[in-house]
This record gives C-alpha cells, structure tokens and sequence, in this order.
C-alpha cells in the first residue's frame, strides 16, 4: 500500500488570466489526460480564458458560480460537475472558497456516466 496526500499545501500558487487559486496535481496519464484538485480561497477567481482542451470541473467542497461566453454566472456546490469543449471561455468564482477536481484531456465525455444537472 502507499498514502499519498494532494492537499493544498501540496500545490502551486496560479496568477495566470488574473487567477489567484492553488493547484494540486494529481495525475497525468499515458492517454493524455491530466487530473489535479484546485483550491479557490475565499473570494477566489479562475479568470476567464480559454479551454485549452476540453474540462470537467468537480466540485467537492464549498460552492460557488461558473460561466462560459454569457455574462450570466450560474451557481455551483458540492456534487456538481462543470464541462466546458475545447476553445470554451470560461470562469470559475467563489466568495466563501471552493475546492474542485479538475480533469484534462482530448477524450472526456462526463455523459457517458453522469447525468445532466436539471
């Protein structure tokens, strides 16, 4: 058996796009795919840039709001998962802090196993 930790202080500082958030990576695999837990502080931001390649975002703990090319901000909590496509702008906030797996990769389709958010 082996422990690992991916808490926050394991991480790094990002300033990129006018961020301020922490990332802990957590794995990166032989299909490319990247895996990481990001820890947004209180009054936090993600800021708008975007999507490399497509992204899920799974919210763990706290909540805050998200959005992609509308200006509107939709709310998000514990349970939630957010995918943006590839070339997708978007933005992550939170005013009371908010701590999200985030996956990486050419090959992600979340509507094989999760169901859409009503």
């Amino acid at each position: 058996m082996k422990l690992f930790r991916f808490g926050q202080e394991t991480g790094t500082v990002t300033s990129r796009f006018d961020s301020n958030f922490v990332m802990s990576r957590i794995l990166t695999c032989d299909q490319p795919t990247h895996m990481g837990c990001m820890y947004i502080e209180p009054n936090g931001i993600v800021g708008f840039h975007e999507a490399s390649c497509p992204q899920l975002l799974l919210v763990v703990n706290g909540h805050g709001w998200v959005r992609s090319h509308a200006d509107e901000m939709v709310p998000v909590a514990i349970g939630d998962a957010v995918f943006w496509k590839q070339g997708e702008w978007h933005e992550t906030r939170t005013d009371t802090g908010l701590t999200a797996i985030v996956v990486e990769s050419d090959v992600l389709d979340p509507t094989q196993f999760m169901p859409i958010r009503r």
